[in-house]
């Protein structure tokens, strides 16, 4: 058994973040609970349990370390969140790019922030309830694996922690299925045991993307329409209110004023935020085989040379086969199974094997 450690427990208010707090207690470490205020006015919380900051979250924590007998505190991170997560949102939206607010939050908050405060405070690591695994290399540095269940791994939004931020990281969970762990917070008597997990992004209160990306762009917003154009054809199907309301692969919602020439469903094909051009076309036009990405961040030794190896492209999508190589501050992954809808903005997160090597934010898709 390793050396007992002074950790902090992040507890989100769900069964997964209090069952860990609660392994790292029984695995003999000083544990002590936070839980995250992430908006700077609280009133703007969700309430309900579908998000994953919200005042109901925060009572659930509090109760949870109660029982699990550990200290527990809030940390006031609002204006970090806003500026690292919220602020790159909005950024990225304006420029017609679809980014993942939740990376960001791991890459920025939890692993950097936290783990920031954590250390200067005297903490040895920060607990969390992710499922994703981490295992020592023959050197004794920590690498991350995809977790044993692969219905709930979650290495894909943590693909963009370096190998420092995972030195000083813990996730008890890892080598256990999701219901098992309810099974367990059951037994310990937590109340959350039963409770839904969180979907929705955390700072949109009504789950309305586009109405909040209207009020909160304001100036920023790049146009206030423009046309919807066919990408085979060139004609005008449609005009939108606004570039930053469609991402790449939506089919839904897009209000076509005439149909398609060939009678097919049509789709966001690309999004052009200066013109305010949104083009669309059918499903086969969709498949990309090539992708060009930038912001590498490397959860252990960068790639020296071309990976034969397997990349992810979201948060809950299938692994496709590719061949990964580094160009300077690009990376270049060529498809060995082509992918439909992939925007601009998400990101890509490489494996070789179970194990991440590292991500990166895609910036072009083409086809061979």
């Amino acid at each position: 058994m390793s050396a007992p450690l002074r950790v902090v427990a992040a507890m989100s208010g769900g069964v997964d973040s209090a069952v860990a707090a609660a392994r790292a207690k029984d695995a003999g470490h000083d544990v002590t609970g936070i839980h995250l205020a992430l908006s700077r006015n609280p009133k703007s919380y969700r309430s309900g349990a579908r998000g994953c900051c919200t005042i109901e979250d925060a009572n659930d924590a509090r109760r949870a370390a109660d029982l699990i007998g550990i200290p527990f505190y809030v940390w006031d991170l609002s204006d970090r969140f806003h500026e690292d997560v919220v602020e790159d949102f909005l950024d990225e939206y304006a420029a017609g790019r679809t980014p993942n607010p939740c990376l960001r939050c791991n890459e920025k908050i939890k692993f950097a922030a936290v783990l920031e405060r954590a250390q200067a405070l005297g903490f040895d690591a920060v607990v969390t309830g992710h499922y994703a695994r981490l295992e020592p290399t023959p050197e004794g540095i920590p690498a991350l694996h995809r977790a044993d269940d692969l219905a709930k791994d979650q290495s894909y939004v943590l693909g963009v922690l370096t190998a420092e931020q995972l030195a000083g990281a813990l996730f008890p969970l890892g080598d256990t299925t999701k219901d098992k762990v309810r099974e367990e917070a059951e037994r310990r008597g937590l109340t959350v045991a039963h409770k839904p997990d969180s979907h929705d992004i955390c700072f949109i209160s009504d789950g309305d993307t586009g109405g909040w990306l209207a009020e909160k762009l304001g100036d920023r917003a790049p146009n206030e329409g423009g046309p919807i154009v066919d990408g085979t054809t060139g004609e005008e199907l449609g005009r939108h209110e606004g570039t930053y309301r469609y991402t790449i692969g939506q089919r839904r919602g897009l209000r076509l004023g005439r149909p398609a020439p060939d009678g097919k469903p049509r789709f966001v094909l690309d999004i052009e935020p200066v013109s305010g051009t949104v083009t669309v076309g059918p499903r086969e036009a969709l498949t990309v085989d090539r992708l060009t990405a930038d912001r590498i961040r490397w959860c252990g030794p960068p790639l020296t040379g071309p990976l034969e190896g397997t990349v992810q492209l979201r948060a809950h999508g299938a692994e496709h086969r590719a061949r990964v190589g580094v160009d300077g501050a690009l990376l270049h992954v060529d498809l060995r199974d082509p992918a439909d809808g992939i925007a601009p903005g998400q990101a890509v997160v490489v494996y070789d094997g179970t194990r991440v090597v590292g991500s990166a934010t895609i910036v072009e898709t083409g086809r061979g």
